[in-house]
């Protein structure tokens, strides 16, 4: 590349560190003020027994948040921050003894005040990180707007009227010296946005893991997500041999005794006979149609032979709404992943047509190569009010993501739309 092109890669960098900056600044303020403002207020309410109810609500709508951001961090700049959450425990109840009992959980959970600790932070000098490169880029507008007449709106050139940074505008001498000041601080813009950036996501990255250091965190994640997937693969071998034993495997017994019963009848009895051999023929072919429903089920020829895009498509074809699927994957993942990818893409359209009342879903699948994360959003246009341990399979989907060190985000306010965001780190070949 030669230095025009890199110098317009670089002034891209920029302009792009800038908008997600200035974006960072406003949502990330509104958005944890908000949210810091009803964690306190419910949980100071735990004591008339209204914060019970709520607090778990809320928290999860924090953990939400902090997950986007988790998201955003290693989707932009590469940055791993570890959600060392503790999972719910698999026989937690419904009802308000349920709430109760999440509420206990979530409040004895030491990530629950780092989420909390890191909206105060997000708030105050999380604001000014991503303000600082989004003030490089706008900022300098001003200054130019000056210089170009803008000065004659704030003095008639015999007093200050107004200030541009430290330079007092009292004419057009002024102005042009906040023209000047202008274009320092867009070199500085130039070379400095992204990596002020970064900062932020490093600050949020600093709060959010655990005090123990993060190897003690990974290996907390990691033991737990062994057990799960343990359990997952025992439980899929259950299945498995239920759906044989109650399905292909009784068809194929009633097929033998009708054989047997044909052996029987085919000299004394031909035409009942050929009635149970049509009996037998059609046995066969429902056998042989729920063993191949029983192999999609385990690993779907169309993901093996064809990858994950394609089988996302197929998926796609199967549900009774209208689907878009947008896929720009240069490469196939490991089969592994494929599978995981797949099958959490499944749940999450299930959820989508079962409970959100949605007619339209929009499903993106693409790799982010820089920081080489298979990224996939489901989007639905349904009544909203999803969320993760509220019994509607998205804990199940978080197990199978944390295996492979996955992150599950989802926003779902009340009326929707809801968007569920997975992202597993992987290389593709």
């Amino acid at each position: 590349m030669d230095a025009s092109g890199k110098g317009g890669a670089r002034a891209r960098r920029a302009l792009v560190a800038g908008a997600r900056g200035l974006a960072l600044a406003v949502a990330g303020f509104a958005g944890s003020l908000t949210l810091f403002v009803l964690s306190v207020l419910s949980i100071v309410f735990i004591v008339l027994g209204v914060g019970v109810l709520t607090t778990p609500a809320v928290l999860s709508l924090v953990r939400s948040w902090a997950n986007w951001r988790r998201v955003a961090a290693a989707e932009w700049y590469g940055i791993r921050i570890p959600a060392a959450y503790r999972p719910f425990p698999a026989d937690v109840r419904t009802g308000v003894v349920g709430l109760a009992e999440r509420c206990r959980l979530m409040l004895g959970d030491p990530a629950t005040w780092r989420d909390l600790r890191w909206l105060l932070v997000d708030m105050t000098a999380g604001f000014v990180t991503a303000l600082l490169p989004a003030a490089l880029i706008v900022y300098p507008l001003e200054g130019y707007a000056l210089a170009a007449g803008l000065w004659r709106v704030f003095t008639d050139g015999t007093h200050v009227g107004w200030w541009y940074g430290f330079v007092p505008i009292s004419g057009q001498g002024s102005a042009f010296q906040a023209a000047g000041l202008a274009n320092a601080l867009l070199v500085a813009g130039y070379f400095l946005a992204p990596a002020l950036l970064r900062v932020h996501f490093l600050l949020t990255r600093a709060v959010l893991t655990p005090e123990s250091g993060e190897l003690a965190a990974r290996v907390q994640v990691l033991t737990q997500t062994r057990r799960d997937a343990v359990d997952t693969s025992a439980a899929e071998l259950r299945r498995i041999e239920r759906d044989l034993h109650d399905g292909a495997q009784a068809r194929l017994v009633a097929m033998g005794m009708d054989l047997g019963t044909i052996e029987a009848l085919v000299e004394k009895n031909p035409q009942k006979a050929k009635e149970l051999l049509a009996q037998a023929r059609k046995s066969s072919a429902e056998a042989l149609t729920e063993l191949r429903d029983l192999v999609r089920g385990i690993h779907p020829p169309v993901l093996a032979e064809r990858g994950l895009g394609d089988a996302v498509k197929a998926l796609a074809l199967r549900l009774p709404v209208a689907t878009d699927v947008d896929v720009d994957l240069p490469g196939r993942a490991e089969a592994p992943v494929e599978s995981a990818a797949y099958f959490a893409v499944s749940e999450v359209l299930t959820n989508a047509v079962k409970h959100s009342g949605a007619d339209r879903v929009w499903v993106d699948v693409h790799h982010t190569g820089a920081a080489g994360m298979l990224r996939i959003a489901v989007t639905d246009n349904g009544k909203g009010g999803a969320s993760i341990g509220a019994g509607s399979g998205l804990s199940g989907i978080e197990r199978r993501l944390g295996t492979f060190d996955g992150i599950l985000a989802v926003s779902s306010p009340a009326g929707g739309p809801t968007m569920v965001t997975m992202e597993i780190p992987c290389a593709l070949s």
